[in-house]
């Protein structure tokens, strides 16, 4: 089995990262319950070093899907992901949503003809992953309408990956003395989840 891990982490905090606090809750309890599976990373790092496609780049990555040239560098994070049997998405609650290099790396994933394609009634999934988590904590608690939740079910749904689920660590910076006991049942939820994924 192989899982992707999706560090968003992106923290003035460092390895104080609260949202990492959760990844790493999860990851160490899935990675005890599954001692014989592959963990691939696409770190922070690899995250802020990527481009945002502009029209040139748009086009050369239409023309290399064209002809079906999915072993070209462009499609690189695209072929990671569809291959991936779970997917954990590690991302702090930035401005409603996330960091802007999530949402990079989420149009480098999303390759018409590799991870999804469409049909006469719509788009449909060609991704292997069953499962995919998505760890996120704020300052502020969560919404019903939280749109980084959404995005990423709506995501899951795309890429035809029949089971979402999610952390929220809200409310981190409403109360200081309560900080602590929030991330801490949060780390505690997202164990649980991970016994299950």
């Amino acid at each position: 089995m192989k899982l992707l891990f999706v560090n968003s982490c992106i923290s003035q905090r460092g390895e104080a990262s609260r949202t990492l606090a959760l990844a790493k809750a999860f990851l160490e309890t899935w990675k005890d319950l599954h001692p014989e599976a592959e963990v691939e990373t696409v770190a922070p790092e690899a995250l802020l070093a990527l481009k945002p496609f502009d029209p040139e780049m748009l086009n050369d990555r239409d023309a290399l899907a064209g002809i079906r040239c999915f072993d070209a560098p462009v499609f690189d994070l695209a072929r990671q992901f569809r291959a991936a049997d779970r997917v954990v998405v590690a991302a702090p609650f930035w401005d409603l949503t996330f960091p802007a290099a999530l949402r990079t790396y989420i149009e480098y994933i999303s390759a018409n003809g590799l991870t999804y394609h469409y049909e006469a009634d719509g788009c449909h999934g060609d991704c292997r992953a069953e499962k995919l988590v998505y760890l996120t904590s704020g300052g502020d608690v969560e919404r019903p309408e939280s749109l980084g939740v959404l995005h990423w079910k709506q995501l899951c749904a795309m890429f035809g990956i029949p089971a979402f689920d999610y952390v929220f660590a809200g409310g981190l910076d409403l109360d200081p003395a309560k900080t602590e006991e929030i991330l801490a049942e949060a780390c505690e939820k997202a164990r649980r989840l991970a016994e299950t994924f």
